[in-house]
């Protein structure tokens, strides 16, 4: 895990959201991830390293272009009908080359490096809007722990600036970068997969002990976190899970969540997965209905409730 303190691989820099924290805030995307959830919508950010998405449909035809072909070193661009098809991710050495070449975003690149200085010049361009809102700074990803030297640089410029700051992580991390990570971050956002250790590695691609034992610390720590259970229809929604999950957070936790939130499961992203040449897991599972997961959410959450939990249905309902 580690990495430049000063350099991160960035996907996109968003300002003005309202999700992940309080306020209106600036959220930070870094690449990289720890887990392979099924249901991830956001494959692009799982890799640490930039990578190209292919859009062939956004293609103008080789015998008008073909600037990314003859960019590239090693004959990795796959071609068909006149149109660029997808690479060859053996032959590609990420070099970037046919991303950069292109005219019209046929090739998509994924992830950028910035310094912390790029990066805080944009945080702070905003900064009356944290301080009339009591919004801040959201470190997400992928996970932001993945380039955590990079996330401990850019919580620290912010704590220095007095800007609100917030981490949102799987824990899939060892203890030593949380004790790092912990003095300069005002609110840890942080994910409930699966309470089932096999069941876990099954659906993310890790056991879950770890990220249960990070989760306990945070929580003698007196660390403020909010948890998210991502509703997935099959595989974590069964009373038995979310019993399991009521007893960690009411036992484990000692009921100390700022908000528990709730997601539906929804089946988006699938067009980066094409442009990746990656399978989407669950392409054939059927998301259920809006009218239905919301009714199912709804009830989820006021059972959560009834335990003592602050749990609400989405991540828009003010919890500071």
């Amino acid at each position: 895990m580690a990495g430049n303190t000063n350099i991160g691989t960035i996907i996109n820099i968003q300002k003005f959201t309202v999700h992940d924290g309080p306020g209106i805030r600036t959220e930070i995307f870094l690449k990289g991830c720890p887990l392979r959830c099924l249901w991830c919508s956001n494959p692009e950010s799982i890799r640490p390293e930039p990578e190209i998405g292919v859009y062939p449909k956004s293609c103008i035809g080789l015998d008008k272009c073909s600037w990314c072909v003859r960019a590239c070193p090693t004959q990795a661009i796959e071609t068909e009908n006149n149109k660029i098809k997808s690479i060859n991710r053996e032959k590609c050495i990420s070099c970037l080359a046919c991303a950069k070449a292109c005219p019209n975003d046929s090739l998509k690149i994924f992830g950028r490096k910035m310094s912390a200085e790029e990066v805080m010049k944009i945080i702070y361009e905003d900064r009356h809007f944290y301080n009339k809102s009591k919004g801040g700074v959201t470190i997400s990803g992928g996970d932001a722990l993945v380039q955590w030297q990079f996330t401990l640089e850019i919580i620290k410029r912010c704590r220095r600036g007095g800007i609100h700051t917030c981490v949102e992580s799987e824990l899939y991390c060892n203890r030593q970068i949380l004790d790092e990570i912990i003095p300069y971050t005002d609110l840890f956002i942080s994910d409930l997969k699966h309470m089932n250790s096999v069941l876990h590695k099954k659906f993310t691609g890790v056991p879950n002990e770890k990220i249960l034992e990070n989760l306990r610390y945070l929580a003698e720590r007196g660390v403020a976190l909010v948890l998210r259970i991502p509703v997935v229809p099959g595989h974590n929604d069964s009373p038995e899970n979310i019993q399991a999950s009521i007893d960690f957070i009411r036992k484990d936790l000692h009921n100390s969540l700022r908000q528990l939130q709730l997601l539906p499961y929804r089946s988006l992203g699938l067009e980066k997965y094409d442009a990746l040449g990656l399978s989407y897991p669950m392409r054939d599972v059927e998301p259920p209905r809006r009218e239905e997961y919301e009714a199912r959410i709804k009830n989820l959450s006021e059972h959560f409730r009834q335990y003592g939990i602050p749990a609400a249905a989405g991540t828009t309902v003010p919890f500071l």
